[in-house]
């Protein structure tokens, strides 16, 4: 347990102070028969490998939202400073799955009812928020929460806000989990919290 805390720290300290690529803002829009939504529930190493496993979900990009900083950078939103979430733009076709069965995904893939933590990490970039990019997905959003609540024994504290941005995070930080078994962090806290999606999820996954 020692070593995984000590090495857990380590790896955060480089991730915060490791320089890349600078940030992009990505355009509010999805490809021909594509439908994009947007997700914050902790580290996005984690929630982008959960999202990128569901059947309809063509890709997951991890970046940052609902701040007031332009082009971000990682080491700027580890201040906790910025307002910014680290979250995941979610490119799917709503012809294999919806919205709402996303909206169902978010609350199996996390807590949605601890405040600014999810797990080890600690911030108001790790919170928990749906943003949405219409007054209909705004409308399911708040029926989830509804639908949801009884199912915690907490409330749920999910920010439900619009999107107004998107900037994309920096190369090393996409597909990480898939891309890093390795990482004491992606075998402690990334896949066990998808190994749980796995358990709870009742949407198709694409290795099924």
């Amino acid at each position: 347990m020692r070593y995984f805390i000590v090495t857990l720290v380590l790896s955060t300290l480089f991730a915060c102070n490791s320089s890349g690529q600078p940030t992009k803002q990505v355009k509010l829009s999805a490809a021909p028969a594509k439908a994009i939504a947007v997700f914050a529930e902790g580290c996005f190493w984690c929630t982008e490998h959960i999202y990128e496993e569901i059947a309809g979900v063509d890709s997951a990009v991890s970046g940052y939202t609902g701040g007031h900083l332009k082009n971000p950078t990682y080491e700027q939103v580890c201040t906790e400073t910025t307002g910014h979430a680290e979250a995941v733009m979610v490119y799917y076709d709503p012809k294999i799955v919806s919205y709402s069965d996303l909206l169902d995904a978010f609350f199996t893939s996390h807590d949605p009812t601890t405040v600014n933590r999810q797990r080890p990490d600690v911030g108001t970039s790790y919170r928990s928020a749906i943003f949405y990019n219409t007054a209909a997905e705004e409308e399911q959003v708040r029926k989830a929460v509804m639908k949801w609540t009884p199912a915690f024994k907490k409330p749920i504290v999910t920010e439900v806000a619009p999107l107004k941005s998107f900037y994309r995070a920096e190369e090393y930080h996409q597909n990480y989990a898939a891309s890093n078994p390795g990482n004491s962090y992606v075998q402690n806290v990334s896949m066990p919290r998808f190994q749980s999606f796995k358990r709870q999820c009742k949407l198709k996954l694409k290795e099924d």
